[in-house]
């Protein structure tokens, strides 16, 4: 298994991770509240701890849905967090232009899983050379994934994968585990996103399998 660094956390070298925040982000002292509560539970559990949160929700269902700060103001409420609580952040980019500017404050760059295709988007966080983790689409199988894993290695071995559910219809959405070890044949570590599947989760969390 390809054990992937960020900072002095190694994912897939078999501990648990746990990323972990606000869906997105809902200003600094509300997200930063969040973000300390989640490392208080992580550290208890010695888990090491990953900030994750969305300057941006551009998949929103509906346009008058809140989006988040936006691409500069976002960036400076993450690199306050960083900060304030010493950890590793995640968080989503939708376009190639952002890839640049979100790696010098982000540590994982995050590739939604409605874009886990688009190549450009997929080769320009990978060329930041910076940690890419990417949502398996709820249209994909766990095996289509190699495809995304080989866009990304035409640049980068740092490569994280995200299972988070299937979509039959109806909106309900179903995890195959036997998905897991599919992904993680790929010699990729693989996160389970339980946001929406298992309340006990903060927000949007993920967490290494």
């Amino acid at each position: 298994m390809n054990v992937v660094k960020v900072g002095d956390i190694e994912i897939g070298g078999g501990k648990l991770v746990l990323l972990a925040g606000p869906c997105v982000l809902e200003g600094f002292e509300r997200s930063l509240k969040i973000g300390r509560r989640a490392k208080e539970i992580a550290d208890k559990l010695g888990m090491p701890y990953v900030f994750k949160a969305s300057f941006d929700k551009a998949n929103r269902s509906s346009i008058k849905n809140y989006r988040g700060p936006g691409l500069d103001e976002g960036l400076k409420i993450l690199a306050a967090i960083k900060r304030e609580l010493n950890v590793p952040i995640v968080t989503d980019i939708h376009e190639t232009y952002q890839a640049a500017q979100v790696a010098e404050v982000a540590d994982i760059l995050q590739i939604p899983a409605f874009l886990c295709r688009q190549t450009d988007l997929l080769v320009a966080a990978a060329k930041t050379g910076k940690v890419v983790n990417v949502k398996k689409a709820q249209f994909l199988s766990a095996r289509d994934m190699i495809n995304v894993v080989e866009k990304l290695r035409s640049e980068t071995e740092k490569i994280l994968l995200t299972e988070r559910g299937t979509s039959f219809g109806y909106n309900n959405l179903v995890v195959d585990m036997r998905g897991l070890p599919i992904m993680r044949g790929f010699n990729c570590p693989v996160i389970f996103d339980g946001a929406g599947r298992c309340g006990k989760f903060i927000g949007r969390a993920t967490r290494i399998c």
